[in-house]
């Protein structure tokens, strides 16, 4: 551990391993009679083995369990009063509350934040909740109804004792790829498909008695993404989500991935289909912690509520610090990624891999880029990946290049630049400007980073040589707090603190001046996870692979934080054409970037780390005044000691705004159609290239799948009929091959969402 995070370590809720349960112990909780005692007992007749397997019990009996834990009016007050400084923090609340036409329109209704806060608080003192899951939820869903993937806060009542699910997933497809999509239960596709099943798959016609496209759309609400056709599609399994694991959506929202498994879906859901056939299912709830001696909700409240947790022996990372890194592999990934063929090149995580297609499609390449996380140091392999395979796809003679963002919930922000100068290494490396809320706490912070700045140099420096001052550079001179690490908007240098902060009034509330970041700063390894931005520092040189309009974007709209960074400078600079795949069962266009266009978000912990490390580079006097500002209410470990387990409290610390734009709008309100829609059909739902080939057919070939938009402008035709190489039709043989082995055991329908592992070092991922 470093010096200065060994001072300032941050505490956070830990859970016990349950032991074994006894016979006699066992015999008791058969004869109990309160919901959380049976919960207890259900647990213990299942003999859950550690570290294998969460054990499950019914939803309707979790549900009963859940809501008989008492409410603590004093503790939920507190607990109120200690997330109002992390919510300053947030940039879009005024926005939130009175947002543009468009945006109130065609993306989400406008939402006070503060207000629901209030209102929060007065039931509390009111006494208008009858226990505490239903303060909880009503606390999570406020945030949750922003629709901003980096404003979250999940109570440990609503996230830390269950996790909720159905026992199917679903999928929604076209017929032909023209009709509107209708919703199929997914194991019954993949049964019909792969010759297993002596029936044709029905659509489902109502869930729970209601019209099921509705039902599907009110349930969508319940997720993260901000646009609505982008919310439908995260209800379903997602070969993307599915391919990088439990860091995603997985099986979608309605069996319990994602933001599903903290919304109740009730004790059981009916299905009825279009021939007339029924079928009800029972939920279940995932039971993550031990139950040993919880009799009632009391005493569940007594063993997982009551503040202070244990602690941490190390604190959470609270920046992007360059980690040790391994070589790009090819060929086997140490995550299956089903649906997905043999690939050329593949990071082993899944988070970028690239592909080639066959036959009549074998001048195609795909950069497949499901996730922009860095993590156990992927960052150099995730670069080294897109260079490697960028240049063997020239060198192979592709000529057109299809890049899919599909379930990208961003990642390290400068990788997002990276890829796109791959891409484009002429162009220039922004697309947008930054800004971030001024408020006391930022500026006395930049106060003291800039002013401590001063004294020491930026050039890198090795943590094994001097710990501290590796601290210090990287997460104080390398960072946005120090005026001399950020660029205005034409590119200048700030001259002081003052001259960066500002402020400037932008919709009623006070921003910093625009800010940009310094590509070519020595230190931008600190920030990036260890690399250079292609086109500086060490990597220039570098010439343009595929021309703009031999690229196209596919995305499912999930596409957010780091990936919609991407996307601006691949619309904007790159000029290159998007296609949204899917969406809900309506006529007409649809965004291809439905999630947070927040450019980058601080997680709880940072925010209290940096308030912290004020403290600790500060002298007595000065550490006197700071407890007399709002940097005093960060030394509390309430909001942590509260939160879910494995979920980090996050906000949007920074807005993006387009360039050439009046910069008043953050392009979080911006309204951005697609320039094609394509439909999913059954068979993309298993096999992905089936995607890239509809892609490839509607930019580059005579087959047009879009269903609205269209991509006829500066896209040129390609020659499907080109002389195929001995290494195409190799190619060939294996994608036959690879097709002919797939099974319905290839598609797993039990990966569920859970970070509780995931270490991230980055500031622009949404949390799933």
């Amino acid at each position: 551990m470093s010096p200065l995070r060994a001072i300032i370590g941050l505490s956070v809720a830990t859970v016990a391993v349950a032991n074994p349960v006894d016979k006699v112990r066992l015999q008791a909780r058969q004869n109990a009679s309160s919901p959380c005692a049976q919960v207890s007992a259900a647990i213990a007749a299942q003999n859950p083995q550690p570290g294998v397997s969460s054990p499950t019990v019914p939803a309707q009996l979790a549900y009963d369990c859940i809501t008989s834990v008492p409410l603590n009016k004093s503790a939920a007050s507190d607990l109120i009063d200690n997330i109002v400084p992390y919510i300053r923090w947030q940039s879009t609340t005024t926005f939130l509350k009175d947002p543009p036409e468009e945006y109130e329109e065609k993306i989400q209704p406008a939402i006070d934040v503060w207000g629901g806060l209030e209102e929060i608080q007065s039931k509390v003192e009111n006494e208008s909740y009858t226990n505490e899951f239903e303060f909880g939820f009503n606390l999570y869903e406020l945030l949750q109804q922003t629709h901003d993937g980096h404003f979250v806060y999940v109570p440990d009542v609503v996230g830390s004792i269950f996790n909720w699910a159905r026992p199917m997933p679903l999928v929604s497809v076209s017929e032909d790829g023209k009709e509107l999509p209708k919703p199929y239960v997914y194991p019954d596709i993949l049964a019909a498909s792969f010759g297993n099943a002596s029936f044709a798959p029905s659509a489902i016609a109502k869930i729970n008695g209601e019209n099921a496209d509705e039902w599907l759309e009110n349930w969508s609400q319940y997720g993260s993404l901000q646009d609505r056709d982008a919310l439908y599609n995260n209800v379903f399994y997602n070969l993307a989500a599915v391919s990088i694991g439990s860091v995603s959506t997985t099986i979608g929202t309605f069996a319990g991935s994602g933001r599903g498994r903290w919304v109740y879906p009730g004790a059981t859901t009916e299905l009825e289909f279009e021939n007339g056939t029924t079928v009800t299912y029972t939920n279940f709830a995932r039971v993550l912690v031990p139950f040993d001696d919880i009799t009632d909700g009391q005493s569940l409240y007594n063993t997982y509520f009551i503040t202070p947790k244990p602690t941490e022996t190390e604190p959470p990372t609270p920046s992007n610090t360059t980690t040790a890194t391994t070589s790009a592999t090819t060929a086997a990934a140490s995550t299956p990624a089903p649906g997905y063929p043999p690939p050329v090149y593949r990071e082993s995580h899944n988070l970028i891999g690239g592909y080639y297609l066959e036959d009549d499609y074998s001048d195609i390449a795909v950069l497949s880029v499901p996730s922009f996380v860095g993590i156990d140091g992927a960052q150099a392999d995730f670069q080294a990946v897109a260079q490697n395979f960028l240049a063997a796809a020239k060198a192979a003679g592709k000529k057109k290049l299809i890049v899919d963002v599909s379930a990208n919930g961003g990642g390290t922000i400068l990788l997002g630049y990276d890829l796109y100068k791959q891409l484009f290494p002429e162009g220039i490396g922004h697309a947008a400007a930054d800004r971030f809320r001024a408020h006391e706490s930022t500026d006395l912070i930049g106060q003291k980073y800039s002013e401590l700045s001063a004294d020491y140099p930026r050039q890198l420096v090795d943590p094994a040589a001097n710990e501290t001052l590796y601290e210090i550079i990287s997460n104080v001179v390398a960072y946005v707090f120090n005026y001399r690490s950020s660029l205005d908007v034409n590119d200048e240098n700030f001259s002081s603190w003052e001259d960066e902060y500002g402020p400037v009034e932008v919709h009623g509330d006070n921003f910093t001046n625009l800010i940009r970041w310094n590509l070519s700063d020595v230190l931008t390894p600190f920030n990036s996870g260890g690399v250079y931005v292609h086109g500086y520092g060490n990597l220039t040189n570098f010439t343009q692979p595929f021309a703009a309009e031999d690229i196209v974007v596919v995305s499912d709209g999930y596409c957010a934080s780091t990936c919609t960074i991407f996307s601006e400078l691949m619309r904007q600079r790159g000029g290159v054409k998007y296609i949204s795949l899917g969406g809900r069962a309506e006529e007409g266009i649809t965004q291809a970037v439905g999630g947070v266009k927040g450019t980058n978000n601080f997680g709880w912990d940072y925010i209290q780390y940096l308030a912290q490390l004020t403290f600790l580079l500060s002298d007595e006097e000065e550490g006197e005044f700071y407890n007399t500002t709002e940097l005093g209410d960060y030394w509390s470990n309430l909001v942590f000691d509260r939160a879910a387990t494995g979920v980090t409290p996050n906000v949007n610390f920074r807005d993006g705004y387009r360039d050439g734009s009046d910069y008043q709008t953050p392009l979080q309100f911006v309204y951005e159609p697609a320039d094609c829609r394509i439909l999913y059909t059954k068979e993309m739902t298993y096999d992905v290239p089936a995607i890239w080939k509809a892609v490839a057919d509607s930019a580059w070939g005579e087959t047009d799948w879009c269903v609205a938009g269209g991509l006829n402008g500066g896209y040129n035709k390609r020659d499907s009929k080109r002389e195929m190489t001995w290494q195409d039709k190799a190619l060939s043989k294996r994608m036959k091959e690879w097709k002919r082995s797939l099974s319905v055991g290839d598609y797993p329908l039990d990966i569920y969402t859970d970070l509780s592992k995931l270490e991230i070092n980055a500031r622009g991922f949404m949390a799933p």
